[in-house]
């Protein structure tokens, strides 16, 4: 993937993934396990 993202939304997503890491984590060895990961909510 490429592209940019506005600093501020950048710095949006960066909070979330900081907030969410070990929600992330979990969801990927799911996704990699070929199970469906859980829905993660978002900033609000």
């Amino acid at each position: 993937m490429s592209g940019k993202l506005p600093n501020k939304q950048l710095k949006m997503v960066q909070v979330w993934i900081d907030i969410h890491q070990e929600d992330l984590l979990l969801n990927w060895d799911l996704a990699v396990a070929g199970e469906t990961p859980y829905r993660i909510e978002p900033l609000r």
